[in-house]
């Protein structure tokens, strides 16, 4: 193969690559893999961005207000008070769900994943007063981009407080991955991959004990 031929594969090469790769949806450069997001409130989506692009929202009013950056912690909530009689108050249909409270609702809402994407769930105000009376923790959550995440399936009684983002990474796992009635063997396997990940990725609350298992 010619010179100019290698050159030109090589060129095509470079150019399929960066077409790939992922791109900050504020300004357009091009970003890792792992990278931060920002949540456009007024339409209700989460934007790729580039650190110069999150540090520039990274604070109250910046964008007109409408642009949040998604915060980075991850609490492990050990301990966290929510009952089977509590959960059943809740009405949520599964046994995964997220709460956050929602700027332009008004109000803290309620969605759980399943085979369609994130569904919300009408959430009983009495229920929801009763968990944060009990947990002080979810009364810090950072309106629309923190969020409590439920984890009781399959036996589990798991509680963290997340960036929403993480919320929507488990919407998709699920919508994608779901077969048939019940999912499918992979597909708990992934939702089991993914609590693991975000349990390593998470610290304890303050003033929550650890439980340990022998």
């Amino acid at each position: 193969m010619t010179g100019p031929r290698l050159r030109a594969l090589a060129q095509r090469r470079r150019t399929l690559a960066e077409a790939a790769q992922e791109h900050c949806e504020l300004c357009g450069e091009p970003i890792p893999a792992h990278h931060r997001h920002v949540l456009d409130l007024s339409a209700g989506e989460l934007k790729c961005a580039c650190r110069p692009c999150g540090l520039l929202f990274d604070r109250r009013g910046a964008g007109g207000g409408h642009l949040r950056l998604v915060p980075e912690r991850r609490l492990r909530l050990a301990g966290f008070h929510l009952d089977d009689a509590l959960w059943e108050e809740l009405r949520i249909p599964v046994d995964m769900a997220f709460f956050f409270r929602s700027t332009p609702a008004g109000r803290v809402v309620a969605f759980y994943p399943g085979p369609m994407g994130a569904a919300e769930s009408l959430l009983e105000l009495d229920a929801w007063e009763a968990i944060e009376e009990a947990n002080p923790e979810v009364a810090g959550m950072e309106p629309d981009v923190e969020a409590l995440l439920v984890n009781r399936a399959r036996g589990a009684r798991d509680h963290w407080l997340v960036p929403i983002d993480d919320c929507y990474a488990l919407v998709g796992l699920i919508r994608t991955r779901w077969r048939g009635l019940t999912g499918g063997k992979d597909v708990w396997e992934e939702i089991g991959r993914f609590f693991a990940a975000l349990d390593r990725r998470s610290r304890p609350a303050a003033g929550r004990e650890e439980t340990k298992i022998a």
